[in-house]
C-alpha cells in the first residue's frame, strides 16, 4: 500500500482551501438548490464526457430526488444525492431498513433516472464535524488528482461519506485504476467504491473531441 501524502505545497494548500470551501456549500445552502450559470457552467459542460442534455438532467434529477426525500422524511434522514449520466448514487444515513428501502422507490419515481446505487447506511445522522471531514477528504483527493496528472481530473466525480470515497465518471479502465489508487492512498480514506461507466480508449477520445470525431 502506498504511503499517504503529508504537508502540501503552498500552491496546493491554496487549492485545498478553495476546494474545501466549495465542498461545504451544500451544508451552508440548506434546502435551496445551487444552479451553475453563465460561462462557468458552459465550460464545464463542454469539458464533460456526458452529453449536454445528460449534464443538465443530472442537475435536475439531484434536485428532484433530494426534494422528494426531504418532503417524505424531513430531518429524519441525511441523504446526499449524486446523479451522474442519469445514474443516482445515494449516500448518508437512514433511521432503519424500511426507510432505506423506500429511498429506492422515491428515486425510481423521478423521470429520466437510469438506475440507483443505494449506499445509505442505517444509523443516526452524521454530525456536522463528520461531514466537514468528508468535505476535506473530497478536496484532498481532487487536489491529488490534479497533482498526479495521470488523467483529466474533471472526468472523475468524487463523493465522500463517512471516510468512504465514491468515484463516478465515464472513464477507461486505466483512468479508473489510477483514480482509485490515488483515492485509496489519500489521507483519511478508509475505502474506495467505484461507480464508474467504462468506455474504450477510442470512445474516450471521441467523447473528449466530439467535433473532431464528426469530421
Amino acid at each position: 500500500m502506498r504511503p499517504t501524502h503529508d504537508t502540501p505545497s503552498p500552491s496546493r494548500r491554496r487549492l485545498l482551501l478553495g476546494l474545501a470551501a466549495a465542498g461545504t456549500l451544500p451544508l451552508l445552502q440548506g434546502c435551496f438548490p445551487v444552479v451553475a450559470t453563465g460561462v462557468g457552467a458552459g465550460a464545464a459542460m463542454v469539458a464533460d464526457r456526458r452529453t449536454s442534455g445528460a449534464y443538465v438532467e443530472d442537475e435536475s434529477i439531484e434536485w428532484k430526488v433530494a426534494s422528494r426525500i426531504r418532503e417524505r422524511f424531513g430531518d429524519a434522514v441525511h441523504v446526499n444525492v449524486t446523479s451522474y449520466n442519469r445514474n443516482v448514487l445515494l449516500t448518508g444515513e437512514a433511521s432503519n431498513d424500511t426507510v432505506r428501502s423506500q429511498l429506492d422507490s422515491i428515486v425510481a419515481g423521478v423521470e429520466n433516472v437510469r438506475g440507483v446505487i443505494n449506499e445509505v447506511a442505517v444509523g443516526p445522522n452524521s454530525t456536522l464535524t463528520a461531514r466537514g471531514n468528508d468535505a476535506l477528504i473530497t478536496s484532498n483527493v481532487k487536489a491529488r488528482f490534479l497533482d498526479a496528472r495521470r488523467f483529466a481530473a474533471h472526468n472523475v466525480k468524487v463523493v465522500t461519506e463517512a471516510n468512504v470515497v465514491f468515484l463516478l465518471g465515464i472513464v477507461t479502465r486505466a483512468e479508473a485504476d489510477a483514480a482509485a489508487e490515488i483515492a485509496r492512498t489519500s489521507k483519511g480514506v478508509s475505502k474506495v467504491v467505484r461507480v464508474f461507466e467504462y468506455v474504450s480508449d477510442e470512445e474516450a477520445r471521441r467523447l473528449d473531441n466530439p467535433t473532431s470525431a464528426r469530421k
